[in-house]
This record gives structure tokens, C-alpha cells and sequence, in this order.
């Protein structure tokens, strides 16, 4: 089996900054893709970013420019920078693992508050 522990959530302010870190452990022999994603209070979860095997990345429009994913391969360690944080930021951060299957981590909380 496969275990992700995410780390690095927490309250900032607006206009503040965050690193999320998602850790990778069990039977891994590669990852395929890495990403994140977030579930705000009365709303589906979305993505907000995703690296795959190489450097390709993708982000949702609304964190294009503010955020930037990163992966460690030797570490099986994804991150997420997460710059100039708005209220609309505010959700649960989860970390995913395409291996294949996908992998899922329980969640952090971010919340973006004065």
C-alpha cells in the first residue's frame, strides 16, 4: 500500500505566502504523476495543480502565476508554493499520486484570513 502524509497548511493572511509538502511511502516502485487538489466548504473538490514524470505541468486558471508545483523524485515528495494567497484560496488541500492507481492524502488545511 501506498501512504501520502501532506504538511505545511495553516491561517495566513492575505497577500501571504505557504509551501505545502505531500511525502510519498509504502510500495512505490515510480510515480507517474504528482498534483494537488482542494475542496472549499460547499464545493466539489478541483485541481490546482498537477506534475507529471517530466517537468509538464498544468494549473487551474485561478493559481496560474501565484502557484508553482515541484516534485523530488529521489524523495517521492511533491510541493506546492503557494504565493499572493487570496480568501478564495481557503479549502482543504489534498495531495494526489498517480502511480497508477491514484493515491489520495487526508488533507491539510489552508485558510486565508485577516
Amino acid at each position: 500500500q501506498v501512504q501520502l502524509v501532506e504538511s505545511g497548511g495553516g491561517l495566513v493572511q492575505p497577500g501571504g505566502s505557504l509551501r505545502l509538502s505531500c511525502v510519498a511511502s509504502g510500495r512505490i516502485f515510480s510515480i507517474n504523476a504528482m498534483g494537488w487538489y482542494r475542496q472549499a466548504p460547499g464545493k466539489q473538490r478541483e485541481l490546482v495543480a498537477r506534475i507529471g514524470s517530466g517537468t509538464r505541468t498544468n494549473y487551474a486558471d485561478s493559481v496560474k502565476g501565484r502557484f508553482t508545483i515541484s516534485r523530488d523524485n529521489a524523495k517521492n515528495t511533491v510541493y506546492l508554493q503557494m504565493n499572493s494567497l487570496k480568501p478564495e484560496d481557503t479549502a482543504v488541500y489534498y495531495c494526489n499520486v498517480y502511480l497508477p492507481p491514484d493515491y489520495w492524502g487526508k488533507g491539510t488545511l489552508v485558510t486565508v484570513s485577516s
